[in-house]
This record gives C-alpha cells, structure tokens and sequence, in this order.
C-alpha cells in the first residue's frame, strides 16, 4: 500500500493512538517525520521518539505524553499544506497558532523548523501543519 501523503498520514496515526489511550505509536521512518517528531518532543507535545532500526524497515516509536486523567497533550494536530493545495509563507508572514501557545511546523530551505525558529532565522516555507 502506498500513501500519497506521508505526513497526513503520520499525523494522523498520532491522532488514532491518542484516542486510543496507546502508550506508543509506531511511524515507517523517513527523515523529515523524524525532524517533525524531534520539534513535536522539543515543543513538549510528546514524550519522546526513537528511531527503531532492529526492523526490515526502519521505524519511528513515538511515546505520546497525556496530561492528568487521560488526556492527549496534544488537543489538535491539523495539516494545512497538502498535496492538491500546498501553502507556502514568506518569513514576514508565518502566522501565529492560538496567539503564540501553538506551534506551526514547517519545511524551509534550513530543513523542517517550528514557526518561532523559523522566523528567528529568518526563513519561509512550506506550512506543513499546526498543532496545540
């Protein structure tokens, strides 16, 4: 099976394990859901990740983190660029996610950054997603 988005689909194995109540999720690797996964815990979305290589195939196992009783930390995780509509910014116009308490995650010249990194290097790109 082939997806034709691997990063909605990356996203969205997150979404099902959170409601789930799963402890982990595991990801097909490639480096850009790496670099998503390394924003995603440095932001504190989720609890940790690593790269499982012991497989055919190398794998991503992401611990999600849940807040109190049983709560996803993380309460919305939505793709804004996708493959029949891509949405690219410059540096001046990287929007703000809930008035700064979210993070946007996107794919620059530099690799992929969140939306504050982004601007204090002063780059733009593709907006791949939002989350809080």
């Amino acid at each position: 099976m082939s997806v034709t988005d691997p990063i909605a689909d990356f996203l969205t194995r997150i979404r099902n394990a959170h409601m789930a109540f799963h402890e982990t999720v595991n990801i097909p690797h490639s480096r850009t859901k790496e670099a998503i996964a390394r924003i995603l815990r440095e932001e504190g979305y989720i609890a940790s990740y690593s790269v499982d290589e012991s497989q055919q195939f190398k794998v991503i196992a992401i611990t999600l983190k849940y807040l109190g009783d049983r709560e996803p930390a993380i309460r919305r995780l939505a793709r804004i660029s996708k493959p029949g509509r891509r949405v690219y910014v410059g540096r001046d116009d990287i929007p703000s996610v809930l008035g700064g308490l979210g993070v946007n995650v996107l794919s620059t010249s530099k690799g992929v950054l969140s939306g504050k990194r982004a601007r204090s290097e002063g780059v733009g790109g593709e907006l791949l997603f939002e989350v809080y």
